[in-house]
């Protein structure tokens, strides 16, 4: 299976199964349309015939040998060897947890899955006994893997601070004698921030995710808090020195959302990029079609030409040797993700669950509140492995749209719980969410083919590159 496509005047084409991209000149581009699976040693009469008026025949013979060099070598056209994987995890042990330490929150954010901090469940905090009963249920359900990864999510995790603290202390005290090793991580709006918090988050966080929505107006249209007012001016300081304290070890991303009525969100990117920050994401609303600011199938179109914009303005950032991360566009064309990832994404109610203050579990943070999804309790001791060995299997072969799709192993079947949340179903794929993903892969890849050729980028190591072909 491949995939080629045209963009910023790249003809591009990704073999699907092998990972292999190649730039292509427009002989070899048009070629293609005449190849499959089966490709023969001599080029097919028809394409001959059909392409002799518009390229030289000895051209079409030369670029039709290298590219059946390449299906030789298995980088075009390459067999489906994954699907053999696809139940290999069903016995996986859990490795990360999602603790939603807060379920309440000092923004009411118009867009917020989480029903404005409390998850459709009453606004309360997770007590300290909770907290360590999950890092005890992580440790018990985590076999022999060693690192272990807990997310402090809300709500707002720092009107809970204190919880916070006690469990990262709690794990320490207890991770050695259990040969662990924990990796915090933590999600906040910023407004609860002041020095020690920041010295603290610092320290003890591996990666702190800070929610911004780039430009003034944008962000303090829909973050704002109870009494309406906007919170751009109270955050960007103190993002600003978390991030300037923040040692090289140690990561962290500014996340954004855009909606409706930002469809020109590359200016948001800018705007964050202005204020000192390097490490971007900006996610796309899809949700309720009754829902004024949320993105509809009908809106693509002006999301892919702003998509494509940001491409061509991370390309010129480059060149000038300004560099910034847009997570969207992080793609590796050298080894990329392994097969079981490949397969079935983030592990949401396999190896990675969400506990609410309560102390029930769930497959994900984005599924709390659905009482058909909960997994058991912290409390009670109950824990469904039914549900858990169905989530294993929920991978890009169980999905009926996605085993023959050509992004399967970039987008790994998709957010089950965008699938459930808008399908009904967590093998049926959100289509939305799909185009959506389709395109930022083919900007991404289209920026390594422009950095490839600039020379500002290294993306050709081994068998999985960015190769030319007559080009």
């Amino acid at each position: 299976m491949i995939h080629k496509y045209k963009l910023n005047g790249y003809n591009i084409c990704l073999d699907v199964h092998s990972g292999a991209v190649h730039v292509l000149d427009d002989v070899a581009y048009d070629i293609l349309d005449y190849c499959d699976e089966n490709m023969s040693e001599q080029p097919c009469p028809k394409m001959l015939e059909e392409l002799s008026a518009k390229y030289d025949k000895e051209e079409l013979i030369e670029t039709y040998e290298a590219l059946y060099e390449l299906y030789q070598e298995g980088q075009l056209f390459s067999a489906d060897d994954y699907e053999q994987f696809a139940d290999l995890m069903t016995k996986a042990p859990i490795k990360s947890m999602c603790i939603n330490i807060s379920h309440d929150c000092n923004l009411r954010c118009e867009y917020c899955f989480a029903a404005k901090g409390d998850f459709g469940q009453g606004r309360c905090l997770m007590p300290l006994e909770t907290a360590k009963k999950a890092i005890d249920f992580i440790i018990a359900n985590s076999g022999t893997r060693r690192n272990l990864e807990v997310d402090f999510f809300g709500g707002e995790p720092l009107m809970n601070f204190n919880v916070v603290k006690q469990t990262v202390a709690y794990a320490r005290s207890i991770e050695k004698q259990h040969n662990k090793n924990f990796r915090f991580t933590l999600t906040t709006n910023g407004l609860l921030l002041d020095d020690e918090k920041i010295a603290y988050l610092n320290q003890e966080m591996s990666n702190v995710v800070l929610s911004l929505d780039g430009r003034k107006e944008v962000n303090d249209r829909l973050r704002v808090t109870p009494n309406g007012k906007g919170c751009y001016d109270v955050i960007v300081p103190l993002y600003q020195k978390l991030v300037a304290q923040r040692n090289s070890d140690k990561d962290y991303y500014v996340r954004g959302t855009f909606t409706k009525y930002n469809l020109d969100f590359t200016e948001d990117v800018l705007e964050m990029k202005k204020l000192g920050f390097d490490q971007l994401s900006i996610e796309p609303v899809v949700s309720d079609p009754k829902l004024n600011y949320s993105i509809q199938y009908e809106d693509l179109p002006k999301v892919f030409a702003e998509y494509e914009r940001l491409a061509n303005t991370i390309i010129e950032s480059r060149k000038k040797g300004e560099y910034f991360n847009f997570f969207h566009f992080m793609i590796d064309l050298n080894q990329g993700p392994c097969a079981i990832k490949r397969l079935r994404g983030c592990g949401c109610g396999n190896e990675y669950v969400a506990v609410t203050p309560q102390g029930d579990i769930y497959p994900c943070h984005q599924f709390v509140g659905n009482e058909a999804y909960k997994m058991g309790n912290l409390h009670d001791g109950t824990f469904n492995n039914e549900m858990k060995l169905d989530f294993a299997k929920a991978n890009v072969y169980s999905k009926e749209n996605c085993k023959n799709c050509w992004a399967k192993f970039y987008c790994s079947g998709g957010c089950n719980a965008n699938n459930f949340q808008y399908e009904g179903d967590i093998r049926k794929s959100h289509k939305t969410s799909c185009e959506l993903e389709k395109k930022r892969l083919e900007c991404a890849i289209m920026i390594k083919a422009a950095l490839a050729e600039s020379g500002d980028d290294t993306v050709c190591d081994g068998e999985d590159c960015i190769a030319d072909v007559c080009h």
